[in-house]
């Protein structure tokens, strides 16, 4: 077995840095733990999250399946706090294929599981009642946009993505539902499709004239 003064400086030369990238990329979420296999004690703790100190014993006796599979995750694991992490572990190893320690990437979730849940409470619209009729009773934008967006999706087309055809063709379409009938209505439509009120005008025209 290597001496121990050596498998530490191993560890710490090898792998410290690679614990530090990882906990400084995903901060200030994620927590990166080397252990010591032989000595079964913590050998470096990057962003501290579990509160677990240098030489702590690290329990991980029966790892023999992880070592051979080099690595077990993700799992999950509560935290001091309480809090939910999600775990990758790796099986670290020497120049010579010997199992030298394991680095535990310890991931808090808590903090998306909180953020999920008030979204989900945004998104149900919480007291949300609906448009009075006194404000939107001629709302021709919303229309418009209503129909558009429906045009859009049955065609399996996106806004900032349609072709020249597209868009002349939602143009048509917009005109036979009667969309350019409210006040500025052409350069709003010209406005949303990103073309030019010169070439609404001029599909239009061909539209009356019956060349569209």
């Amino acid at each position: 077995m290597m001496p121990a003064p050596a498998r530490d400086s191993l560890l710490l030369s090898r792998y410290s840095h690679l614990a530090d990238s990882i906990a400084k990329l995903f901060f200030p979420c994620a927590e990166v733990v080397i252990h010591d296999l032989a000595e079964q004690r913590v050998r470096y703790i990057a962003n501290n999250l579990s509160r677990r100190e240098i030489g702590d014993d690290s329990a991980l006796e029966d790892i023999a399946r992880t070592i051979d599979d080099k690595y077990v995750g993700p799992y999950e694991k509560i935290n001091w706090d309480g809090r939910k992490m999600r775990c990758v572990s790796s099986v670290l190893f020497d120049d010579g294929g010997q199992a030298l320690g394991v680095m535990c990437i310890n991931f808090n979730i808590a903090v998306f599981d909180d953020m999920h849940s008030m979204l989900g409470m945004f998104l149900k619209g919480a007291g949300l009642v609906a448009q009075p009729a006194e404000l939107f009773r001629d709302d021709w934008q919303e229309r418009i946009n209503t129909f558009m967006h429906d045009w859009l999706q049955q065609r399996q087309l996106a806004l900032n993505s349609m072709e020249r055809q597209h868009r002349k063709a939602l143009v048509e379409a917009l005109y036979a539902e009667g969309a350019f009938n409210g006040k500025s209505a052409t350069n709003y439509i010209a406005n949303v499709l990103g073309l030019g009120r010169a070439t609404v005008y001029k599909y239009l025209t061909a539209i009356k004239n019956g060349d569209a």
